[in-house]
């Protein structure tokens, strides 16, 4: 019932962004933007303003917002949204360091946002402009990524697993082994990045996942690359392990818990586990870049996206956890308003890991240059 009304949205948006020339390209780097207005496009990611125009340029990832609320910012606040959209956190970055882009605001993730800090290519935020702030859960402040709470609000949270579809298997995944064994050879996607994909290796051979040494790094990669000789892995992707699973086109894969249950709303023979090994946890927050030109029309659209309001929108559209505690507590009972029925315990706890699950996972953290240039080469030594 849930996607069906966010498919209903998803086509009163595409009909009104055609009715208004809304223009959209996807550029040489795997982005999409799209922007709701006429005349310009937002591929050039222009942050220039004619007039008393005002504008913001976000950067996020595809199924990542409920688009209604892009509406609902422009109608209230007379701020153009020039939303796009990166593949990866490592994609972003690249986009970033290029230059050929002029984002204000960017939701990468915990890790990332570190790496950016210590670049010096994120500004402080201005929280006396974000009152919606204070509605922010204690535990999702002051982080490793950001411990004194000077750079971002966060925006989403969750876990990392094996998504599965239950009629091709033979018995429930419990283990990362599944993705390194030739049991399900062929019939496996491989996630398109390498913190991800080196990082359920590290877990199976019971490494810490942010390890520096680097013989246990490169063990972690061979293991990647002995499954990937032997056929393994059918092919690597990111957004497009929607269409792969929801269509029952492979059996595994390894994705995000809120992206999983998008999934499973179209295809119920689709299970999750987080893996006993242990995993990812992950928490995603909105920046403002350092060269961001429309600051004052960031804080304003950070500030929408963190009410309660907007929160509750946002999880019942993309089914990722929200920091905001005001949201994520009345969820339950907001869904069973909106539908009528109440929400399964079993699929709000993949959305919101409880404490258990929590216990056997851990957060990506930033790492050296040097282990980083490792990563890099590894994944480029694996020809993906």
């Amino acid at each position: 019932m849930k996607k069906i009304t966010a498919l209903t949205l998803a086509c009163s948006l595409a009909l009104g962004l055609f009715l208004s020339g809304c223009a959209m390209e996807e550029s040489t780097s795997g982005s999409m933007s799209f922007t709701a207005g006429s005349g310009s496009t937002a591929g050039n990611n222009s942050s220039s303003t004619t007039g008393s125009k005002r504008e913001v340029n976000v950067c996020s990832w595809g199924e990542y917002i409920d688009e209604s609320l892009i509406d609902k910012f422009e109608q209230e606040t007379g701020i153009k949204v020039n939303y796009n959209t990166a593949p990866s956190n490592e994609e972003l970055y690249s986009l970033l360091q290029s230059g050929g882009v002029n984002y204000d605001v960017i939701v990468p993730s915990d890790y990332m946002i570190a790496r950016l800090i210590s670049e010096d290519m994120l500004q402080p935020l201005d929280y006396s402009k974000i009152p919606n702030y204070e509605k922010i859960d204690e535990q999702y402040k002051g982080l490793s990524f950001d411990p004194n709470n000077e750079y971002t609000v966060p925006y989403t949270w969750g876990t990392l697993g094996i998504i599965y579809n239950t009629t091709m298997v033979d018995e429930p995944i419990t283990s990362w082994e599944v993705m390194f064994s030739d049991e399900y050879a062929g019939n496996i996607l491989l996630i398109d990045n390498s913190r991800d994909a080196f990082g359920m290796a590290l877990y199976y051979l019971g490494y810490d996942v942010n390890t520096t040494d680097e013989a246990q790094i490169r063990e972690a990669a061979q293991l990647v690359a002995d499954a990937k000789a032997r056929g393994v892995y059918d092919g690597q992707g990111m957004d497009e392990v929607f269409q792969i699973m929801e269509g029952g086109n492979l059996a595994i894969a390894t994705y995000y818990a809120g992206d999983f249950l998008s999934m499973h709303e179209n295809n119920p023979d689709l299970a999750f586990c987080v893996p006993e090994e242990g995993s990812n946890w992950f928490v995603d927050a909105m920046c403002i870049l350092k060269s961001a030109k429309n600051v004052d029309e960031a804080h304003e659209w950070i500030n929408f996206i963190a009410s309660t309001e907007s929160n509750l929108a946002n999880m019942d559209y993309i089914w990722y956890a929200s920091p905001n505690a005001e949201a994520l507590e009345q969820y339950p009972a907001y869904y069973e308003e909106t539908y009528g029925e109440p929400l399964d315990q079993e699929l709000y706890e993949i959305m919101a890991a409880p404490k258990d699950v929590l216990a056997r996972c851990s957060m990506y953290e930033n790492l050296p240059a040097e282990t980083l240039a490792l990563y890099n080469d590894l994944w480029i030594e694996l020809g993906i």
